[in-house]
């Protein structure tokens, strides 16, 4: 059964979801010189759902913080009014077990981040097929899956029928220490919903994510398959 808790009791631990301002843009220098990095994409065109299937290559090592890789919608700034509101499923590790968790967390507007565990242990190299979709029939209501079956309870977030540009993206939060923790994420077959419920084609148009110590490397020639990872 999932564990549910608020991430804000996490001494936080808060898996910040980028806006199309963020990412790979800062003028900062240095592996951990930014409080969050990333290595990812985010799609040019909106759509009602993003899925990748994500294996974490290696056992991450974190020093402080924590790193993460995951697929999801929304943002810092996403919801009514510009407040947060965002949908997110992945691999997330902490210090100071450094262990693989499978999660998923969400964000509904004027509300707190809610963290769910859905695995405390995930082995490197296991591979998991990641989704989250806008419901058919249902404007603005989303469910999050895991190797084709769902694992939440219907979402609603306000305002998100057909205006959010999914992202898949990796990350590394530096503890406010200027951590500069390890991770090897391999994303395969990233796709978007074209419609409410499904309709999924290969993400083609997007936008790179690469911040300083860590990289986004091509394993085919469209963009739907990437491995990030972090680099000395």
């Amino acid at each position: 059964m999932a564990r549910t808790i608020s991430i804000l009791s996490m001494l936080c631990l808060v898996f910040l979801v980028v806006s199309p301002a963020e990412g790979g843009r800062s003028k900062a220098y240095g592996c951990g010189a930014k409080e969050f990095s990333y290595a990812g994409l985010q799609s040019e065109n909106k759509a009602h759902g993003v899925s990748a299937t994500i294996t974490a290559l290696d056992q991450p090592s974190l020093s402080d913080g924590h790193v993460g890789g995951w697929i999801g919608v929304g943002g810092t700034d996403a919801g009514p009014g510009g407040t947060a509101e965002w949908l997110q499923i992945g691999f997330a590790s902490f210090v100071p077990d450094n262990a693989i968790r499978m999660y998923y967390e969400v964000v509904v507007a004027g509300k707190g981040p809610r963290y769910v565990e859905l695995n405390p242990n995930v082995q490197p190299g296991e591979a998991h097929k990641f989704s989250v979709l806008e419901m058919a029939k249902r404007n603005s209501w989303w469910r999050v899956w895991v190797d084709n079956q769902p694992v939440s309870k219907p979402i609603h977030l306000v305002g998100s029928h057909g205006a959010w540009y999914p992202q898949v993206l990796a990350e590394n939060w530096n503890g406010g220490t200027g951590a500069c923790n390890t991770y090897a994420y391999k994303f395969a077959n990233v796709s978007l919903a074209k419609t409410n419920g499904g309709v999924w084609q290969p993400v083609k148009k997007r936008s790179l994510f690469q911040d300083a110590g860590y990289q986004v490397t091509q394993t085919s020639r469209d963009p739907s398959n990437f491995v990030t990872n972090s680099v000395s």
